[in-house]
């Protein structure tokens, strides 16, 4: 019997991972999810046994700011899906408390997985490492080949994506990488089922306009993503020996807010469907963390190349109404809404 491959899946307990560790479990591979408590253990365990067979599922504790037991999580590894990165819901009191964890622990995971002979690092990184910031660019859809200008006006969060994903390009092109592969993965916002109680920043969205927090929806567009498209686009940029060395943006079409809020009402739920003035969008801004740090962009629309994902990765992205509905429903199946 040929014996099962081992992929460690840092950040196990966050959005994408739960979906990345889920498909490769499905895929027959033997699962190291890593902590930051073990105390936490037993709940994600059970969450994922609602959606698969998690006898192969195990769990360690890493903490992106310690070497201690990054050896023994990686030893026997062939791949790596470095999920784990510092995802705030507002802007921090200091961009370091994003940009050191982001980048140190993106360097922990790559040098610790050369060490241990790991074939290929599947780094989660995303759109706001490709798209911000003043670019001397052409004009047209942003691709695998930009970069977030960090010396331009970008928040913490843009930064420590874009310093994290340049490190880890860095590492990769160094003798310390002893020839180990790597592939990035970028997505923009992510959609799609919740698997329990807990969702992600983006997903704060969705849950805003099912509850009709607001009386209207900012004029913000986003680049979006379904969660189960990203966890496909790891696991193809795990296995494809042509995604090897390569970034893959993850993106449907660019939509306003209120298209997701559109196929939400289609739907039937009692969304908001009017457009919210600017100004306002800024004043109710002042009192909520979540809206602050996307009325930065009011009015502005990010077109994206997605090629690479359905050429190199062979992935046909879901739409924006499947995403939308998929997250309303499952909020609703596990009480968020």
């Amino acid at each position: 019997m040929t014996k099962k491959q081992t992929v460690l899946v840092t950040g196990a307990t966050g959005f994408i991972a739960k979906h990345c560790i889920i498909r490769l479990l499905d895929a027959g591979y033997q699962v190291r999810g890593s902590l930051r408590s073990l105390s936490k253990a037993d709940e994600l365990k059970t969450v994922l046994a609602e959606h698969t067979d998690v006898s192969d599922l195990s769990f360690c504790e890493l903490n992106l700011m310690s070497d201690e037991g990054w050896a023994d999580a990686v030893k026997g590894c062939d791949f790596v899906q470095h999920v784990a990165s510092p995802f705030p819901s507002g802007e921090p009191d200091h961009e370091d408390d994003l940009i050191i964890p982001a980048r140190e622990g993106a360097l922990r995971a790559l040098r610790f997985s050369a060490e241990a002979g790991v074939k290929r690092v599947v780094l989660t990184s995303s759109m706001a490492s490709v798209a911000y910031g003043k670019q001397k660019r052409k004009p047209g859809p942003f691709t695998e080949k930009d970069w977030t200008n960090t010396k331009g006006k970008v928040g913490a969060y843009l930064k420590s994506k874009t310093i994290a994903e340049r490190a880890a390009w860095d590492f990769i092109q160094s003798d310390a990488a002893k020839g180990m592969e790597l592939s990035v993965i970028n997505p923009g916002a992510v959609l799609g089922p919740v698997l329990d109680k807990t969702w992600s920043t983006s997903g704060e969205l969705v849950r805003k306009l099912v509850r009709r927090e607001m009386p209207g929806c900012p004029r913000i567009s986003f680049a979006m993503i379904d969660v189960r498209d990203v966890a496909e686009a790891h696991y193809q940029a795990m296995i494809r020996p042509e995604a090897a060395g390569e970034r893959f943006l993850l993106v449907t079409d660019a939509a306003w807010m209120v298209d997701i809020s559109k196929a939400l009402a289609k739907n039937g739920y009692n969304t908001p469907t009017g457009i919210l003035p600017n100004f306002m969008v800024r004043l109710v801004g002042i009192f909520d963390k979540t809206i602050r740090l996307a009325s930065r962009d009011l009015g502005k629309q990010t077109l994206v190349d997605n090629t690479k994902l359905r050429t190199v990765l062979g992935i046909e992205p879901r739409d924006l109404e499947e995403m939308s509905v998929s997250m309303a429903k499952s909020m609703e199946k596990y009480g968020v809404v």
